[in-house]
């Protein structure tokens, strides 16, 4: 078959399918080897002097060569002057190992339960959990799932018979555990019986002893350990032996021997005698002493690497980084990757989730399909972090390998070595024992630590020299004192020349808990979405948030900063309330809008209904013009109504002239074809008497049918034409484009004459609402005339 690598966009997706093209060829495993070695350089053993200093390689070959850059590695020279113009470190990180059984929780983790894209080492795209949960089973070939060590163990020992006289139960008790346990550590304590001649023993142990001898904890190994007590037991005296659990590693040990100790209110005591009074102890003795003793052994399967970057880089650059390393060092070999990004962790922030810097997690098999084992020592470490560097730079973002050696920095704690106290913002924790937490504080604080081996000090009087030289030629002035200050380090570090890691000052960790606390405080108050207008329950949250805030900030508050913190406080507080009166005033506001509602009540809804199903009908406009008229006309026979029951003083006459009026108005406008004053004149006998009489003057002018009579006939012919026609707007025409109006009839003129000036400024007439209201203003008007009239009077 031909194969055309120029076929493929990508550098890594041609590696792949070289690789598979050659295994289809039945090329071996010594061969894909060879050509990795060929890629890398060498591999991770070929290493050689630093660029730059050849010329004196001859005064250290051998293990200065080991502590010295690969011929494929920048120079150092290059490396620092990045650092020094603001390049950001290269972070490789090991965050686990696991076995086959571990390998669903993994990819659980890195995909967020599914939430997150995982993309494995073909390219393709995992979503959702069911599509997730197929990688196991294609990966179970790779699976050896071999079974952890048995490390650390339960035990319960029952004695029956008093201990013989002389000494305490605890010597006793030790002494008896030293028969059948040997010289294993261990942690007891002794409850006596009800009886006084019985005694329970319950206590922890190591399963491997100095000489190796593993004890498995399972009914065999009890029989063992029984037989031995059996084998020296003193008159009168039995003991019944039985393991009652087992687990891996110092997790298990320690939580095993905090729980004895509680239960046995501190009276619990190691081989040697010496009393565990408490959880502290308790975690020292197995992190301290126990660790080294255990020789635990976990499966390895598969690992959990992490790939990180500052916060604020671009997210998408440096996930195609990742790809790009992900598939060079791992080719042949079955992955799956995704990026967390904080603005789109679906996790959420207290849970550990939205971290602020952005970093891809991968989950590798550690064999690939040809057989061959990823190896994790430190020079694979070296060129890992030196490979995601290349591939960043290639993407736009300003990375460089690093080694702590060159700065000075402080060794890297352990997983194991902390436990942690707080997710917000960063994550902060705390060591699990005392030499742990030092780890810890020197490693935050960027403390200084000088190599202790004679290679490590060799590099770092390299690399010193280095930063020398880039201090005294970089043209830069930034860059220039970046570099000064790393030799200032450097040279601190080795006046200190202490092996032992330099601790924090208290001072200086609870200003940083408090920096880290008003941080989380701003992103609560201020948060860089916009807030939208809470309700009730939202805001008694975010008032939580923010006074937990608050609290933490100042447990934690340096003396000094007691000043900007209370203003700091006062501030965060003044905003909170703000929210809570924009929040009440939200809701008064919809209060106010639903009394409106219910005042409105059923007639209100009933009258727009009819007004709906007038327009459906008849149309917009037929519609408005009738209503003008007629609520005109009920606004001259209610006053005619009031004036009846004398309730008013106005003229009669005058109301029900106004009225004809207004009725012979209304006649013209049904006589040219409105109908819905047509259809109200069903019901309404003056209205229908006006038409008729309207219909008999244009019967009369022999004008029956053409055209509109009058202005309010033209506008009601064009209305219903616009109606008729989809009630769509008609075009604009010109004047000379309108038909002629003939002249209206004397009656009709006389109406529009006589209503131009009583319509004009009062827009309330077209308003129903406002119709009392409007009577009610004549009526005040009259009442002010006739009280000028009378003072006029009464001053003549």
């Amino acid at each position: 078959m031909e194969f055309f690598l120029g076929a493929f966009e990508k550098e890594w997706e041609s590696r792949r399918a070289a690789l598979l093209h050659e295994r289809s060829l039945g090329r071996g495993k010594a061969d894909a080897e060879e050509e990795r070695r060929r890629r890398r350089g060498g591999g991770a053993s070929a290493l050689s002097p630093v660029r730059g200093f050849r010329g004196n390689s001859d005064r250290r070959t051998g293990t200065l060569a080991r502590a010295t850059e690969r011929d494929d590695e920048p120079s150092m020279r290059s490396r620092f002057a990045a650092l020094a113009s603001g390049s950001q470190p290269a972070v490789v990180k090991m965050a686990s190992f696991g076995g086959g059984g571990r390998l669903g929780a993994m990819i659980t983790y890195v995909s967020r339960n599914g939430g997150v894209v995982v993309e494995n080492e073909r390219g393709e795209q995992l979503r959702g959990r069911d599509e997730l949960s197929g990688v196991r089973g294609e990966w179970d070939h790779l699976m050896k799932n071999r079974a952890e060590s048995r490390d650390i163990a339960t035990f319960t020992v029952e004695v029956n018979g008093a201990f013989r006289e002389g000494g305490n139960d605890h010597e006793h008790s030790l002494a008896l555990l030293k028969r059948g346990l040997g010289d294993r550590s261990l942690a007891y304590a002794v409850r006596p019986g009800r009886e006084g001649t019985s005694h329970t023993i319950e206590g922890v142990a190591v399963l491997r002893d100095s000489n190796g001898e593993r004890l498995t904890a399972d009914k065999k190994a009890s029989e063992i350990v029984q037989d031995r007590f059996d084998g020296g037991a003193e008159r009168g005296e039995t003991a019944a032996f039985r393991f009652t659990g087992y687990g891996n590693g110092t997790d298990y040990g320690t939580s095993r021997l905090r729980d004895l100790v509680e239960r046995h209110g501190g009276a619990v005591y190691d081989e040697k005698g010496k009393a565990i009074s408490d959880e502290k102890q308790a975690g020292e003795l197995v992190q301290q002493e126990w660790r080294n003793q255990l020789h635990s052994r976990k499966p390895r399967d598969v690992m959990h690497l992490v790939l990180s970057a500052r916060a604020g880089t671009d997210s998408e650059a440096f996930h195609a980084a990742a790809r790009d390393f992900l598939a060079e060092e791992f080719t042949g070999y079955r992955y799956v990757f995704s990026l967390h990004d904080p603005s789109r962790d679906p996790k959420a922030e207290e849970a550990g989730g939205k971290r602020p810097h952005v970093h891809v997690h991968a989950v590798i098999a550690m064999r690939s399909d040809m057989g061959d084992r990823i190896e994790t020592t430190i020079p694979t470490f070296r060129r890992w972090r030196a490979t995601i560097a290349e591939k960043a730079l290639a993407h736009g973002i300003n990375m460089e390998m690093t080694d702590r050696r060159e700065r000075g920095s402080a060794a890297a704690y352990g997983r194991n070595q902390v436990r942690p106290t707080s997710r917000l913002g960063r994550t902060e924790h705390e060591g699990t024992s005392e030499s742990a937490q030092r780890r810890y504080d020197a490693k935050r604080s960027d403390h200084r630590s000088f190599a202790r081996t004679e290679i490590s000090r060799n590099y770092t009087d390299i690399a010193k020299r280095e930063w020398e030289v880039l201090a005294s030629q970089d043209s830069d002035e930034r860059s220039a004192s970046f570099a000064k200050e790393q030799v200032s380090r450097l040279e601190l570090a080795r006046s200190e020349d202490s092996p032992n890691v330099i601790v924090a000052s208290e001072a200086e960790k609870s200003l940083s808990q408090f920096e880290t606390y008003l941080v989380t405080l701003q992103k609560i108050v201020f948060p860089d979405e916009r807030i939208s207008q809470m309700n009730r329950s939202e805001f008694e949250a975010y008032e939580k948030r923010v006074e937990m805030a608050l609290f933490q900030a100042e447990r934690v508050m340096p003396p000094e900063q007691k000043t900007s913190f209370e203003e700091i406080a006062a501030a965060a507080r003044e905003h909170v309330d703000v929210r809570r009166e924009l929040m009440e005033q939200a809701e008064q506001s919809e209060a106010r809008s639903e009394r409106v509602d219910e005042d409105r009540g059923p007639a209100g809804d009933e009258a727009n209904q009819r007004w709906d199903e007038a327009v459906a009908r008849h149309g917009l406009r037929t519609v408005e013009a009738a209503n003008q008229l007629m609520l005109e006309v009920e606004h001259f026979r209610e006053a005619i109504e009031l004036a009846d029951v004398g309730e008013v003083n106005n003229d009669k006459e005058t109301l029900q002239a106004s009225l004809n009026l207004e009725l012979a108005r209304a006649g013209e406008l049904g006589a040219a074809g409105n109908r819905l004053i047509r259809e109200i004149a069903e019901v309404d006998e003056e209205l229908r008497t006006a038409i008729e009489n309207a219909e008999r003057a244009r019967q009369q002018r022999g004008e029956k049918g053409k055209g509109p009579e009058g202005a309010a006939a033209g506008v009601q012919v064009r209305a219903d034409n616009e109606d008729r026609s989809g009630r769509e707007e008609a075009p604009d025409r010109d004047d000379g484009d309108q038909p002629q109006e003939p002249s209206a009839s004397p009656a009709s003129q006389r109406l529009v004459e006589g209503t131009v000036d009583r319509n004009a400024g009062d827009t309330r007439r077209t308003d129903p609402v406002q119709q009392h209201v409007r009577r009610l203003e004549q009526l005040q008007r009259e009442a002010d005339e006739r009280r000028e009239r009378d003072q006029n009077d009464r001053e003549r």
